[in-house]
């Protein structure tokens, strides 16, 4: 049986940039991919926009992950395409990986193990969309796939749900196929797009944004007719009186992602509710020492960039022995919705910690302080603009913290 220093569980953006980084530094690397072809979600992202952080320029989805499946083949990286990983199981030597292929079902050994398994999206149903099952109704990634890759047409009249990026991206991209985008619409009382893509992609093609809207019903023997959209009061709920036929063929779901952790789950690692991810440290280590994870997996990035960057930590970290241990808690207050990483290793030095975070709500302008257990601040920095869109980095230097910290996040006059 083969064994591995470090063994990556994914093969996009997230599991192309661990394992590259692994191997840099002289490590045995496993990387294993369901699909038939290394690159993740972006092979199907056309457009432009990623890399501007990672290489200083703009470029298309598939320009990006070949800058690394190029040097993926350069290396002695072992690839395994059209792999499933079936289970894990710790023993005592590490873990054993259990997966099957066109060879059969095979196992392995793994020191260290990288997930960087991605996201799935919410379907129709699990934002309990009722009414007839008909066709025409499928996910922004899906329908991405069938124009981008397939060459296939949408419908005639469509009508997106949801101001994810992928939704608004879709809408451009429909509307430049030839077909009538007729509106977006939001349940939520703010977009949960970037702004650009508002603008690019909606406000540039006069395709209007309902916000506090969602579709409730669908209609259609066999295919989509019409839809029921009403709006929504501030906790969600449809407003009686306010419902409305909206007549269309084609319904794009853009209504948010669930990070892939069923496998990491089963080995009993930390989750978080507030990311469906799991609990690291500053080097992307989750609860069982050994087990990184990185990408969306560990929680919904709006940039690839960000993704690219907290997989080189997990694959750096994956390729050192991390002998002693010793966390100390990441709380937030009631403005900020997660941070990634939960908790710090004081026993690991390191000048700096990428730290990710997520506002709950629009700021102009924010000032955002870290305080140890004492009040006393540790890290102060200004905030032109706050967006639950758009992620907060932070690079500090938490090097001689004693004890838990807590984050705000406040706006200021």
């Amino acid at each position: 049986m083969d064994n591995y220093d470090v063994v990556v569980i994914g093969g996009g953006p997230g599991g192309l940039s661990s394992s590259l980084k692994a191997y840099q530094n002289n490590k045995k690397v496993l990387l294993i991919e369901r699909e038939d072809k290394l690159g993740g979600i972006l092979k199907q992202c056309i457009h432009n926009g990623f890399g501007l952080i990672t290489f200083k320029e703009q470029l298309s989805g598939p320009e990006y992950v070949e800058r690394y499946i190029d040097e993926i083949k350069k290396s002695n990286i072992k690839t395994l395409l059209s792999t499933f990983v079936l289970d894990i199981k710790k023993v005592k030597n590490g873990f054993l990986i259990i997966f099957s292929n066109s060879k059969g079902i095979s196992k392995v050994l793994a020191d260290n193990i990288i997930f960087a398994t991605g996201c799935r999206e919410r379907s129709a149903k699990q934002v309990f969309i009722q009414g007839d099952r008909c066709s025409g109704v499928l996910t922004a990634g899906l329908s991405q796939y069938y124009v981008n890759i397939l060459g296939e047409k949408m419908g005639k009249e469509v009508v997106v749900l949801g101001s994810g990026d992928i939704g608004l991206i879709m809408a451009r991209r429909l509307s430049l196929e030839g077909s009538h985008v007729k509106a977006a619409y939001e349940i939520k009382d703010s977009p949960s797009g970037l702004n650009r893509n508002i603008k690019q992609c909606l406000e540039d093609f006069n395709i209007p944004l309902y916000l506090s809207m969602t579709v409730t019903k669908t209609f259609g023997k066999d295919k989509l007719e019409a839809i029921e959209v009403a709006k929504v009061d501030k906790n969600m709920q449809v407003i009686e009186g306010t419902r409305e036929i909206i007549p269309c063929d084609c319904l794009i779901l853009s209504v948010g992602l669930i990070p892939e952790n069923e496998l990491i789950s089963k080995l009993g690692v930390e989750m978080s509710k507030k990311t469906s991810g799991p609990v690291v440290d500053g080097q992307m280590m989750t609860s069982i020492p050994h087990i990184y994870a990185s990408g969306n997996c560990l929680h919904v990035n709006d940039l690839v960039d960000y993704v690219s960057e907290a997989s080189v930590i997990a694959g750096d970290n994956a390729s050192k022995e991390i002998k002693e241990i010793e966390y100390k808690n990441i709380t937030i207050d009631e403005h900020l919705a997660y941070c990634v990483p939960q908790r710090i290793n004081i026993k690991t030095s390191n000048s700096k910690t990428i730290m990710y975070l997520r506002s709950r709500c629009k700021m102009d302008k924010a000032e955002l302080k870290i305080l140890d257990s004492s009040n006393s601040e540790i890290y102060k920095k200004n905030l032109m603009f706050v967006n639950p869109a758009e992620t907060i980095r932070l690079e500090v230097n938490l090097d001689n913290i004693k004890d838990d910290i807590h984050i705000t996040l406040n706006e200021k006059e």
